[in-house]
């Protein structure tokens, strides 16, 4: 076996654990999300949660699987919730986020507007796991994005990239490896650390006036490392880790992700400061 693709293997399996838990959803499993009121376009906005919550996907996640815990976790407190694919590439089904990264943004400029039109709110709040809390930030910087979002909550988002474990620092030493993964998978190669998508992102500062940032974070992370990678700085960010809250918090990357109702009781939080109340290990049962 070619060297290249010796270290390939492993890489895209890391990449895969970040998003991918569950079978991949067919278009009946789609069909069933607005019943329950997860993208119903006829949901307006109420006085107390007056923004709708766009949810964005991870790396090979799409609309659906990645938000079978958290979308019906919100829209039984209440929010419009609403959830996009983007970073489609041509025959690749059901396993999204894989194009390049400022052309997801722009899918996600579009689908926040088409949001905004139909709820009528002047502004929603963003929740994105892993890829899809770091994406939205050039939607944020670069498109505009700042004008239409009030908060963005990243569920361990690669926001600095990773090196999965000092994996992707082997990259150079097989010739012709970093290109292929560009040309196969643009994504994976953006998220890398040091990526120039990640240089030209995070140029000037991690954030944008007039939004709110979370992120949380866990320390079990084997996907973005190291955790701390993903914390954010700037005047109106707030760095959350798991085990702070709930020290018996096993959580890892995709966990934290698809069913931890800790980590759920953080983003409502998020959602809601006036409302917040103090996440515990007794979160996970509210």
């Amino acid at each position: 076996m070619l060297p290249w693709k010796r270290l390939l293997r492993p890489l895209t399996a890391l990449l895969l654990t970040a998003a991918v838990a569950v079978v991949p959803a067919t278009a009946a499993q789609a069909a069933e999300a607005p019943s329950s009121g997860w993208n119903d376009y006829s949901c307006k906005p109420s006085a107390a949660h007056p923004r709708p919550v766009v949810l964005v996907h991870g790396t090979f996640g799409n609309s659906v699987d990645n938000w079978l815990g958290l979308a019906p976790y919100l829209t039984k407190r209440g929010y419009c919730v609403f959830s996009l694919d983007y970073g489609q590439l041509p025959g690749v089904p059901f396993f999204h986020g894989l194009g390049p990264i400022d052309k997801s943004a722009e899918q996600l400029d579009g689908f926040v507007d088409k949001v905004l039109a139909a709820t009528g709110a002047a502004e929603a709040d963003l929740v994105g796991h892993s890829q899809g809390g770091m994406m939205p930030r050039y939607y944020l910087r670069f498109l505009g994005g700042a004008a239409e979002v009030n908060a963005l909550v990243g569920i361990a988002p690669d926001n600095h990239g990773t090196t999965l474990s000092g994996l992707t620092n082997l990259l150079p030493y097989f010739p012709g490896a970093e290109d292929l993964l560009s040309t196969a998978t643009p994504a994976l190669a953006d998220q890398i650390a040091g990526s120039p998508f990640l240089t030209k992102l995070n140029e000037g500062g991690d954030t944008v006036p007039g939004v709110r940032y979370t992120v949380i974070a866990t320390k079990y992370d084997q996907v973005v490392t190291p955790y701390r990678s993903q914390f954010l700085d700037g005047a109106d960010v707030r760095n959350v880790l798991l085990q702070e809250l709930c020290p018996v918090d096993l959580s890892e990357h995709l966990a934290i992700g698809l069913f931890d109702r800790i980590a759920f009781h953080e983003v409502s939080n998020a959602l809601d400061p006036a409302r917040a109340r103090p996440t515990t290990c007794a979160s996970a049962f509210s």
